[in-house]
């Protein structure tokens, strides 16, 4: 008993360090300037106002930031998906020369620090014309988030039995048909916990954002946009804190939406193959 309640108090201590900044800045952004600068801090406003979203949203440039971060990480997203699923399938269904090889190069390739990857993909961008390009931006995004999806659709679908196929197979399937009939449809709790994390990594992602996309102003992402948004507003947190509400909320509606079934897909993908 005494263990349990260690644990509780243990758990709650690290939720309530976990949410608190979060906490502090929704409530920032709805908090009157007086009460954001008021030398007493306070835990709940005296009155809500939202003239801090407001100047957030009417700021130059924020639709198209927000644009172009969900077309870079929807893009990559989908690249990687697209690209994971057939590099999953092979590893976890064929036997061919350089299979081993194959997987641990990917498992190097996650395990590797993105802030590593810094000033190569920067010459590679400027020596390929692609510097200052959301495009580039796309590929960087799609070349981070690739080996985490491989390696969780790889053991997802190692969790799912070949006996499957073969019954599809023996029904007159061919193996394409096979795995898009009966593999897929399965796939898909692994399939939307991979896209949402991998979402989440390019729609945070800053470091490679300004440093790629240094020039044109149009073309930057909500990230690099935020960093400079004190500088834009001088002293007014209230709408830095309202332009960093709205910008969390995307992920937070979806990851509330697809609780459940990214659930699935993270325990389905922790199982070994």
């Amino acid at each position: 008993m005494t263990g349990r309640l260690a644990k509780n108090l243990v758990a709650l201590f690290v939720f309530v360090v976990s949410v608190f900044p979060v906490y502090w800045m929704v409530l920032t952004a709805f908090k009157p300037t007086r009460e954001i600068q008021a030398e007493t801090p306070t835990f709940w406003p005296a009155a809500l106002t939202f003239d801090h979203f407001a100047t957030a949203v009417s700021a130059q440039g924020f639709w198209s930031f927000w644009r172009n971060s969900l077309l870079v990480a929807g893009g990559a997203v989908l690249l990687s998906l697209v690209v994971a699923l057939l590099a999953a399938y092979a590893v976890a269904r064929l036997r061919w020369k350089g299979r081993r090889g194959f997987i641990l190069m990917v498992f190097i390739a996650q395990m590797t620090p993105w802030e590593a990857l810094l000033i190569p993909m920067y010459v590679i961008a400027r020596d390929t014309g692609m510097l200052d390009t959301l495009a580039m931006l796309t590929l960087v995004y799609f070349m981070i988030t690739l080996p985490f999806t491989i390696v969780t659709l790889r053991n997802f679908l190692a969790a799912v039995p070949v006996e499957l196929e073969e019954a599809a197979q023996v029904d007159g399937c061919d193996r394409p048909a096979a795995f898009r009939r009966v593999v897929l449809p399965l796939l898909a709790p692994g399939l939307l916990a991979t896209s949402l994390f991998g979402f989440i990594t390019a729609w945070n992602e800053f470091a490679f954002a300004n440093l790629l996309i240094i020039k044109d102003q149009d073309d930057r992402t909500l990230p690099v946009w935020l960093s400079s948004f004190s500088n834009t507003f001088g002293t007014d947190w209230g709408a830095t804190m309202a332009a960093s509400t709205l910008f969390m909320l995307p992920v937070l509606a979806i990851f509330l939406v697809l609780q459940g079934k990214v659930t699935a897909g993270i325990t389905g993908g922790a199982v070994k193959g």
